[in-house]
């Protein structure tokens, strides 16, 4: 069912939580905090919600990504404060999210309050790496694997690896393939029969769906990566309308850019037709 109907059935008096996080998490550019802003605007026009702001942009500086979580520490903390809140209040959180990495700082939340809960992880990368073993040291690509306490990331842990399903990934370092290929982690590849195999994997399990926008085909949506081989808009309207079946614990879509690599002049992104593939989820 769509996160209305969800949290409508829970009976909350504000069933759902429309939030938009704007501070750092490891961005190697400053176009994702206005991407969120546009994701944000459209999901409050849809869902006929108050939007909550998270944390404070501050320009890109890419370093390693130790210094950039230590950067990015103060505002992913308010956002675990705001997730946890959201979730031991019964509700439904939808987040607009800068950068994966931001979900170092739901995920641990959503462990606790609900650990039934299958992650449906939408990307073009795994985002499985730890420190000692990611190629490039990116913080957005050791998200899974910190919320699940394989490296010790101080915003928390306890998701179980056993439920989390990556959809769409293709471009992985070793260890990610590794940990994809041997089933530690179920791995739902493009393919025209995805919400079958979406749906054998989820199994029936309430859902949270994490969305980063660079799973899509290269030039569908603006963001950062652009990995050939993605689904495509009508893919993800068919993988969201077979998880609209399921109870939607959450929804979090992240790496929505405002402007491609051409800069402030080229035209700002439209998230509405994003957001129409993912309508079955939304209940819009």
């Amino acid at each position: 069912m769509s996160v209305v109907a969800g949290a409508q059935r829970a009976g909350a008096a504000e069933p759902v939580a429309l939030v938009r996080y704007q501070g750092p998490a490891g961005d190697h550019n400053d176009r994702a905090v206005p991407g969120a802003a546009l994701v944000a605007d459209e999901l409050a026009r849809r869902l006929r919600l108050p939007v909550t702001v998270v944390g404070e942009p501050r320009p890109a500086a890419p370093a390693s990504w130790d210094v950039e979580l230590t950067v990015a520490l103060p505002a992913l903390r308010e956002l675990a404060v705001a997730q946890e809140a959201i979730l031991a209040a019964g509700r439904t959180p939808v987040l607009a999210l800068t950068r994966c990495a931001a979900a170092l700082a739901t995920l641990p939340a959503l462990a606790r309050h609900r650990p039934d809960t299958c992650v449906v992880w939408f990307d073009a990368h795994g985002d499985l790496n730890v420190p000692d073993t990611s190629a490039t040291g990116y913080l957005g690509g050791m998200v899974i694997s910190g919320a699940a306490g394989r490296w010790d990331s101080p915003l928390g842990a306890g998701l179980d690896l056993a439920n989390v399903v990556v959809v769409g990934a293709r471009d992985l370092d070793p260890d990610e393939r590794r940990l994809l290929t041997d089933g530690t982690v179920a791995w739902a590849r493009v393919g025209v029969d995805l919400p079958d195999r979406l749906r054998r994997w989820v199994a029936g399990r309430p859902v949270y769906v994490h969305l980063d926008c660079d799973v899509l085909e290269p030039g569908l949506v603006p963001t950062d990566y652009r990995v050939p081989g993605g689904l495509t808009l009508a893919d993800l309207a068919g993988a969201a309308e077979m998880l609209a079946g399921h109870e939607i614990v959450g929804v979090e879509i992240a790496e929505f850019e405002a402007a491609d690599e051409r800069g402030a002049d080229a035209t700002v992104g439209d998230a509405g037709p994003l957001l129409d593939a993912l309508s079955p989820l939304l209940g819009a």
